[in-house]
């Protein structure tokens, strides 16, 4: 014997107790036909079985089925008497009970809080209990519920399965409406906590039942006018659908995307009485369809049955054929008389509607569940035996156990927590041109693929909200385009967020970034911000105005250089060119065009050789050429000290000595150079610090000791001979070169003193145009005020180039 607990009305008259006299029975309302098809599947399902030959061979199997009309209270009384076979009559009758009603196993029931009730009262005494339809998580707890098993999936797979498909359209920012009960609250719970895990945000979170007074319903609507999000996810049973479709369609609220549970997605009760297409587009998961060869048939074929004490079936022969029987009490003037063989050709209403045959399909499944069982326990063959006593557990261990696939070839099995395998299809409502809504199936949804397999969008347009074809678009905040970064907005949830462009030198290359990534040293990011771009090296290169201007007044100076150097040749018997030490000038020549060409190793790419040569042969170049001006200073002045009486000055430097004084002078900058190269050398350096949006390649100095010696030397010998020329300028002009020297060292002296601080502020490669503008100008300072005046006589005043001339006197003249 089986048990059936099915909901044949959908609520009840509310009563006040006032505990003086023992509580009348609940009177159930409002007719419900859904019950009344579930009860004829189990029918359906117990018949079969018993016309099979295959299956629990020479046993049958009975059935009691009691209505609970969606009452917590009623399912726990009418479950206590199907455990104890008590019989409960819905109607006084004189004839005793017979024999008890206990039954191996409960089919039922519908929804999720009668089912948590009534699997707690018989969980221990593992009474076996198979639901249909209901789907809340915590009914796979089975140290609260052991004996309870259901032939739907659970609500946490659809909860999540929800979660990803709002996550699969962009949805980050929605809405949710659950029913105020078990199914509803336990369901969305689950969805919140995945929705968070994939980054998508609850603006408003309500609850209602069928119960609720109107003024919450319409702060209810009060929220969803005020709400920002275009989508709802709507956790809620089909009995709670019409008390908040009728506000949203009195205050007009349409054009939203509603997303639906399988409560109510795929039932077209709901889809009739949303006559203002408020739920137009919407999308949700349903029950796989199903095909029961035989089922459609059965169900429809009704006869009245012979008990004249059962008013439930009366009551619904009658709603179903609008009829009244004589004998009933509701019997109305001018309404026809029911005859018992009225038949449903031509009748169309909602029990004649097959669009729930998944349900159906699972209170068959459940049915042949419990018959697979008993025929294992039986040791069923050809025969089964009888003898075999059937305790609860033992039936509940063999119902864990079952495999089996149905004649449709559908596999039947429980997991550990007594729930199938999940599987959904994903319902698109399409509106059709006669104004019926059309549930057609756009993708699946599979819980036992992987997690990036598990939802299947099939290439199927998809009808939105207010009949449009594109996506909706439900964001707090814009999508942060690649070149900013997510900033939170103050007291809001974390899908609400402002946009902030990356800061320079970082990038974020990818939409909704939460940071900004930094460039490496040597990128640094584009004007989008969107992708790190290789710096610009930044260097003096010949290909450059100012590099090329620089090595032209090089090249320039070299010429010069060489011109003089072959006039002073081809005139070097001249008495100009002999009475000025023609050796010394011609070693200051040759020094003069090695200055000149040493600034164009400061020009180019810096490399571990040029780094090396530039500053140690600019030290070396320019000791040797102001050795030489140093040399033929001392030679003016011993010269005209030697024309005193007693004077033997000459003698101890003559051109020996020069030579020599030339040499030591230079020797020593040359000690102080390979001291530098060999403790700490200049090396190239990639400066990233200087500029943010470019590297200056440029040498470093190693050893900044060295460098400023090379340099303070130079200075040295430069002051030094300043002071010899300058003691030495008033003596005659005719053969005073001592004046000359004195311009060059002042303008040698000024362009170095102004070098310093011109070198340390000028930024990158500008640094080094300085350094060679200064060897520049200080080159071209001494050839012009050295050899310009002798070059002058040379080759325009040729007459004053004499011996006479050059040992004439004249009078002396200061500056």
């Amino acid at each position: 014997m089986l048990g059936g607990i099915f909901s044949f009305h959908s609520s009840w008259k509310n009563r006040q107790d006032n505990y003086m006299h023992k509580p009348l029975p609940l009177q159930c309302t409002s007719l419900h036909f859904r019950g009344f098809k579930y009860a004829q599947a189990m029918r359906f399902a117990i018949e079969e079985i018993n016309n099979r030959t295959d299956l629990l061979p020479g046993i049958s199997l009975g059935y009691k089925i009691y209505d609970a009309c969606r009452s917590i209270a009623r399912g726990v009384r009418v479950t206590l008497a199907l455990a104890n076979g008590n019989e409960e009559l819905s109607a006084p009758s004189q004839e005793p009970c017979t024999r008890p009603a206990q039954v191996q196993a409960i089919i039922g029931e519908t929804s999720s809080s009668p089912s948590m009730a009534i699997a707690t009262i018989i969980g221990p005494f593992h009474m076996p209990m198979i639901s249909h339809f209901a789907t809340c998580a915590c009914l796979s707890d089975k140290t609260k519920y052991p004996s309870f098993l259901r032939t739907i999936p659970s609500d946490d797979y659809q909860s999540r399965a929800l979660a990803q498909l709002v996550k699969h359209f962009g949805w980050t920012w929605v809405g949710a409406i659950r029913t105020n009960d078990d199914y509803g609250n336990n369901g969305m719970a689950t969805f919140t906590e995945t929705a968070q895990q994939l980054g998508i945000c609850l603006e408003y979170s309500v609850s209602l039942f069928r119960t609720d007074p109107p003024d919450k319903i319409q702060k209810i609507i009060d929220i969803i006018k005020a709400s920002t999000s275009k989508v709802i996810v709507a956790f809620l049973s089909p009995a709670d659908i019409p008390i908040l479709i009728h506000p949203l369609s009195h205050h007009n609220l349409t054009g939203y995307q509603w997303v639906g549970s399988e409560g109510w997605i795929f039932d077209p009760q709901t889809a009739a009485i949303d006559k203002h297409h408020i739920l137009d587009g919407a999308i949700g998961l349903s029950i796989p369809k199903a095909h029961v060869s035989g089922m459609r048939e059965f169900m429809l074929d009704v006869k009245p049955l012979n008990s004249s004490g059962n008013e439930v079936f009366t009551e619904f022969w009658e709603t179903l054929f609008s009829c009244k029987f004589k004998q009933s009490k509701s019997s109305a003037e001018n309404q026809r008389e029911c005859t018992g063989h009225e038949d449903l050709t031509g009748v169309q209403n909602s029990f004649t509607d097959m669009s729930l045959m998944p349900i159906f399909n699972n209170v068959y499944k459940g049915v042949y569940a419990v018959a697979h069982a008993l025929h294992s326990i039986l040791s069923c063959n050809k025969t089964c035996y009888s003898e075999v006593p059937l305790d609860p557990y033992t039936i509940l261990q063999h119902i864990k156990r079952i495999h089996f696939k149905t004649k449709e070839g559908e596999e039947v099995y429980f997991n550990e927590n007594g729930d199938p395998a999940a599987k959904y299809e994903i319902i698109n409502w399409q509106p059709t041109d006669n104004g019926i809504v059309d549930f057609v199936t756009v993708g699946f949804y599979d819980a036992s693929l992987p997690a990036d397999k598990q939802l299947n969008l099939q290439n199927k347009s998809l009808i939105w909200a207010n009949n449009s074809q594109q996506v909706p678009v439900s964001v707090c905040s814009e999508k942060c385009l690649p070149g900013t970064r997510k900033v939170l907005q103050k007291g809001k949830p974390v899908c609400c967020y402002d946009c902030l462009t990356c800061a320079e030198g970082e990038i974020s290359n990818i939409t909704d970034s939460i940071t900004c990534v930094r460039c490496h040293p040597e990128f640094w990011s584009n004007e989008r911000r969107d992708a790190c771009v290789k710096k610009e090296a930044e260097f003096l290169s010949y290909e450059e105005i100012m590099g090329a201007l620089l090595t032209a007044a090089s090249l320039l100076g070299t010429c010069i250089t060489a011109v003089v150097a072959f006039i002073f040749f081809k005139y070097r018997k001249t008495p100009i060119v002999r009475a000025n030490n023609s050796e010394l000038s011609f070693l200051l020549l040759f020094s003069l065009t090695l200055c000149f060409l040493c600034s164009l190793t400061f020009i180019g790419r810096p490399s571990e050789w040029s780094c090396m040569l530039r500053h140690t042969a600019f030290g070396i170049t320019f000791v040797l050429c102001i050795s030489c001006v140093l040399g033929k200073t001392i030679v003016v002045l011993m010269a005209f000290r030697a024309t005193l009486p007693g004077s033997n000055v000459m003698k101890w430097f003559g051109p020996a000595q020069q030579r020599l004084s030339v040499l030591g002078f230079t020797l020593i900058q040359v000690i102080i150079c390979i001291l530098w190269l060999t403790i700490s050398p200049p090396f190239p350096f990639k400066n990233f610090k200087q500029f943010k949006d470019r590297i200056i390649l440029e040498c470093t100095l190693g050893s900044a000791v060295g460098f400023w010696a090379v340099l303070g030397y130079i200075g040295l010998l430069a002051m030094f001979c300043f002071i010899l020329a300058f003691l030495a300028r008033k003596l005659p002009d005719n053969f005073n070169e001592a004046k000359f020297i004195t311009f060059s060292m002042l303008i040698f002296c000024a362009v170095w003193i102004t070098f310093i601080p011109a070198y340390v502020s000028s930024p990158g490669k500008f640094s080094v145009a300085v350094e060679i503008f200064a060897i520049l100008a200080s080159s071209f300072g001494l050839l012009i005020c050295i050899f310009a005046p002798k070059c002058y006589i040379i080759l325009l005043k040729p007459e004053k180039n004499t011996k006479k001339d050059m040992m004439g006197k004249g009078a002396p003249k200061s500056f």
